[in-house]
């Protein structure tokens, strides 16, 4: 990997590059967006994003988590892409101690219909619990099924204000799917975008990294580094 802006220079690696860079918002979380998308934009082929991705996406992935506090992501994102409760290496495990964090940050869910089952991958660690953030019309039988295999949240909205006003947390990464990321970038509460660009071309009808969401005025931000791979680009954008 190649560092060519700001200066060009040979990289860091990506953990390096992620648990360097300052992060604080007055009076709320920092937030955090990591997605990887196609030449023309889209974030999914054939329904997920894994095959947009190669290794080198990965570490970048795996180095990101290693910052927040709390990981929040939406219910069909975690239904789409099989979601695992979160696991850092030794070495991040290690670094975030030393910082006076959790060894692993935390997974929060989004879900206003519960549409969880209780058997997923991510229900499969009772010792890391993730949080499962709903609204006043969950269905209590839907409720009930997730028993003790979350901390279930509900709040009086599901709101992007609402959520970051609920979460304990000074950096929250937000990993999508893009409904949950547009709404999060019309509220005016997106602080940092990692953007990996893939070079192939998707077309078809894949979301677009807002799903669709119209924010006015658009929303501006500021390239802050960009990183070259083997095959990817990697972007970080900063809001303006």
């Amino acid at each position: 990997m190649r560092q060519l802006v700001p200066n060009e220079t040979e990289s860091p690696t990506p953990l390096d590059l992620a648990r360097a860079d300052f992060r604080k918002a007055e009076g709320r979380p920092w937030v955090m967006v990591n997605f990887v998308i196609s030449v023309d934009g889209a974030t999914t082929i054939a329904g997920g994003s894994t095959d947009l991705g190669d290794d080198e996406d990965m570490a970048l992935f795996q180095a990101l988590r290693a910052v927040p506090d709390v990981i929040l992501v939406g219910a069909s994102t975690v239904i789409i892409e099989d979601y695992g409760p979160v696991t850092l290496d030794d070495e991040r495990r290690t670094w975030r101690t030393e910082q006076g964090m959790d060894p692993v940050p935390k997974l929060a869910i989004v879900s206003g219909t519960l549409s969880l089952s209780v058997d997923q991958r991510v229900f499969s660690d009772s010792d890391n619990k993730p949080i499962v953030i709903t609204g006043p019309d969950a269905n209590p039988g839907r409720l009930a099924l997730l028993g003790d295999a979350a901390d279930v949240l509900i709040l009086p909205e599901t709101s992007p204000e609402a959520i970051l006003d609920r979460l304990s947390a000074d950096v929250v990464l937000l990993e999508g799917g893009p409904s949950i990321t547009g709404q999060f970038v019309v509220a005016g509460l997106v602080d940092e975008l990692n953007v990996t660009i893939a070079p192939v071309l998707v077309g078809g009808d894949s979301p677009d990294l807002l799903g669709g969401a119209a924010p006015r005025p658009p929303y501006g931000m500021q390239l802050e580094r960009v990183v070259q791979g083997e095959r990817m680009l990697f972007l970080r954008y900063l809001k303006a």
